[in-house]
């Protein structure tokens, strides 16, 4: 397309021209989803069905699961679609509907990450009035505040960026429709404005960065003051996967937000874009059933129940 003319459509950069690449793409793509599908779906399942689980921290955490399962399909399963078919148009609508929700489970597992913090603090550094703080009335709204403001600020952002029309180059070199690519083509008024809206978040997203590192000061402190051994891997053992969560979050966006879009080979977009659209979501169940022995026993349990009932079943029939 010529550099005056209105866009209608994007195009998904192709990351090899060899179609054997494509099709192994895909496959890789699709074993990656399948896995933090699965993995997510039984973090959910087990923390559902097993009544020791029901407490804010798990409680917290079969949010964070379905988040993870719905950022990922946002990207791949397009993707993965386009690729086996040949395709690689992706309309406004189609563009506009994938940056939004990209930026809603984003977003809304920040603010949940906040939550989930704040809830490792109050148990480890207050936890007498643990019951009284984290009560299942307040532990509702943290949550619906989290999704409530992925909402809002993915509506803002989506809304700004398409309320004009888009001029020049149609190619995005991702597989996704991804922000930088489009800002890149975006209206002068549209970008001027996504600017302020950037610093202001950004400012939000540093207080709640700080809330976060202080609320880990805290803990560790009080860690650290626990006279037994067993206490202090106990109390450690608990945020600890939290905290992994956090890091690879923080580690991923901040990949997302500050790296070079002009100067980068397509592999390397491909590599880059993986890393903070996959990573997480494929991980996450991993850390926690690896290193939580409460949701590993629990998922132990419900495949236990699952394959009983089956054979059950098959013996009367």
């Amino acid at each position: 397309m010529g550099n005056l003319s209105i866009i209608t459509e994007f195009l998904l950069m192709e990351f090899s021209s060899s179609r054997e690449l494509q099709v192994l793409h895909a496959v890789l793509f699709l074993l990656i989803y399948l896995a933090a599908l699965l993995g997510n779906l039984l973090t959910c399942a087990a923390i559902i069905t097993d009544p020791h689980l029901h407490c804010p921290m798990y409680f917290f955490l079969s949010n964070l699961s379905l988040l993870d399962i719905g950022s990922i399909s946002v990207t791949l399963p397009k993707f993965i679609v386009n690729t086996l078919c040949r395709v690689q148009s992706l309309s406004l609508l189609g563009c506009a509907a994938q940056m939004f929700f990209f930026l809603f489970f984003a977003v809304t597992e920040f603010a949940l990450l906040v939550a989930m913090s704040y809830d490792r603090y109050v148990a480890i550094c207050q936890p007498l009035h643990y019951g009284i703080i984290m009560s299942p009335a307040r532990c509702l709204w943290a949550a619906a505040g989290s999704w409530l403001s992925g909402l809002l600020y993915s509506a803002v952002h989506t809304g700004n960026m398409f309320r004009l029309p888009f001029s020049g180059s149609n190619v995005i070199h991702q597989f996704f429709c991804d922000i930088p690519h489009v800002l890149k083509v975006s209206a002068s008024d549209v970008f001027n404005t996504e600017f302020v809206l950037i610093v202001a978040s950004s400012c939000l997203l540093l207080f709640c960065f700080a809330f976060l590192i202080a609320s880990y000061v805290c803990i560790f402190s009080s860690v650290l003051k626990i006279p037994s051994v067993e206490g202090r891997y106990k109390a450690i053992s608990t945020c600890s996967p939290q905290l992994i969560i956090i890091m690879l979050f923080l580690s991923s966006s901040i990949m997302a937000v500050f790296r070079d879009t002009s100067d980068t080979s397509p592999i390397q977009n491909l590599l880059t874009a993986m890393t903070y659209t996959t990573l997480p979501p494929l991980l996450n169940p991993l850390i926690y059933s690896l290193r939580n022995q409460k949701v590993t026993a629990a998922m132990g349990k419900m495949i236990k129940r699952i394959f009983f009932l089956k054979k059950h079943s098959s013996l009367k029939t």
